[in-house]
């Protein structure tokens, strides 16, 4: 047989191991698909002409680029032990390389590693990890009972969490597919999880990990199956919830009524509250093949991380079918920037500046008004003339320029009169920047998300505060 392009591309897209080859100063040339899977990219343009420091997968680069020059240099290397960063999580590999040779000369070399992280923590049994899964449970669904005789749970549940590991996550979604059984299928990945871990250390962020899963599984009971997709990432598959309304009811309680999301971990050194970004797509509805399924949950994602996180995006066709994520993802904050200056430049006066720059606001911060208070002392809204509350006290919050919270227990305690106002329409996180003109305060702007724990990101806190420095 002929060795081809086609054929070679077969052989190596079908290997288990992540596989890479590079050229003579350590760069991508080009992975195999397990390679894309492991780290989570769509495609290798990502990485080619790149190298691992280029990448930050290794937290101290060096022995492993004296590892590629000595293989540069005539020498294999076979089932090396190291380390790489997936997804702000450090995972164990083993790694083989030798020299690719053009006749007598080394042009490159060739790689290939395999995850070993989870058979570690098997055979150490880390403090922390958890089995939410039985045996009776699993055989409740026939892909696991035609199995778990010959397999077992050691092998099927990611053994930190307790819930199905990635494998086997893939493996049961495409049992449902060929079987042609309904589901919906969701990404949920945990916000700000690298800040966790560098904050309060790994096994801080192996207890976020535990909790959160053993409250998803707790939560969709015997409806469904909770499985780790890799990292900060969980998945779930609901064989119950198919429907519009059920969808929106099941995600609902989830995000406002149950202990899974939403919620405060304690570790020894501190307190980290937990939030996650979930995209949703289900079977056959919105797609009848995994690619494309899996395609639109990935959306679904970006365009929830890109309304402030904290939040779930159920795929509706007419609604975002034609969305495209580079689109979503394109907008940066210095255009946003150019885009409020320009629309204030031609108009005068507080209130017109302001209501100019509301809509972009708006649709950039997720919210549905902005609020001012002058020196009045009085909360009022830039799109309802009517909106007039109380905001006497709000300037005893603000100790520095800007004030953000996701729960209001600390507007209560310093600011009673404005903490009234926010309860009376349903608001539950806050916002709020100075607008100063040099050293006096003439007063601030407030955005207010309701009915909603918000994560108010660093980008969003920029925004606002360049709108206040040109109003004042």
């Amino acid at each position: 047989m002929k060795m081809t392009v086609e054929l070679f591309d077969s052989i190596i897209n079908t290997s288990q191991d992540c596989v890479f080859w590079k050229d003579k100063d350590r760069r991508f040339l080009g992975v195999n698909q397990a390679f894309l899977d492991f780290y989570g990219f769509e495609s290798a343009d990502i990485l080619i002409g790149k190298n691992d420091e280029d990448m930050g997968w290794h937290s101290d680069p060096e022995p492993y680029k004296q590892d590629e020059l000595m293989v540069l240099a005539g020498r294999s290397t076979y089932k090396v032990q190291g380390k790489c960063m997936v997804k702000g999580e450090e995972r164990d590999i083993i790694a083989s390389k030798r020299p690719l040779y053009d006749g007598d000369e080394i042009i490159g070399l060739v790689g290939s590693f395999v995850d070993i992280t989870d058979v570690l923590r098997r055979q150490n049994k880390l403090d922390g990890s958890q089995v939410l899964y039985s045996i009776d449970k699993l055989r409740k669904f026939s892909f696991f009972d035609n199995i778990i005789d010959e397999i077992g749970l050691d092998e099927i549940l990611d053994p930190l969490t307790g819930v199905l590991s990635r494998a086997y996550s893939m493996k049961f979604i495409h049992s449902l597919l060929g079987a042609k059984i309904p589901f919906t299928f969701s990404i949920i990945d945990l916000d700000n999880f690298k800040h966790v871990n560098d904050t309060f250390g790994h096994s801080a962020g192996d207890m976020v990990l535990t909790t959160v899963s053993k409250g998803l599984a707790e939560f969709i009971g015997e409806d469904g199956l909770i499985g780790r997709f890799g990292g900060d990432e969980l998945l779930m598959i609901d064989l119950k919830n198919l429907g519009s309304k059920e969808k929106e009811c099941f995600f609902e309680s989830l995000y406002g009524k149950s202990k899974a999301l939403r919620v405060s971990v304690s570790f020894d050194n501190g307190v980290a509250f937990v939030t996650a970004t979930t995209g949703i797509a289900t079977f056959p509805d919105d797609a009848d093949n995994f690619t494309d399924l899996f395609g639109i949950v990935d959306k679904m994602l970006y365009i929830g991380k890109d309304h402030g996180r904290n939040c779930y995006t159920i795929y509706e066709a007419e609604k975002y079918n034609d969305i495209e994520i580079r689109k979503v993802t394109s907008k940066g904050i210095y255009n946003d920037m150019h885009m409020i200056k320009s629309a204030l430049e031609s108009v005068t006066g507080f209130e017109d500046k302001l209501k100019a720059a509301t809509q972009l606001m708006l649709e950039r911060l997720k919210i549905k008004d902005m609020y001012y208070a002058k020196e009045d002392g009085r909360l009022r809204s830039v799109l309802d003339p009517d909106f007039d509350e109380d905001a006497g006290d709000i300037g005893r919050l603000m100790t520095e320029d800007i004030y953000r919270e996701n729960n209001l227990e600390p507007v209560k305690k310093s600011s009673p009169h404005f903490y009234d106002s926010l309860i009376r329409n349903d608001v539950e996180s806050v916002l709020i920047v100075s607008i100063r003109n040099k050293e006096k305060v003439h007063g601030y702007l407030v955005c207010a998300a309701k009915r909603s724990l918000r994560i108010w990101q660093e980008s969003e806190c920029a925004l606002l505060f360049y709108l206040s420095e040109l109003l004042g």
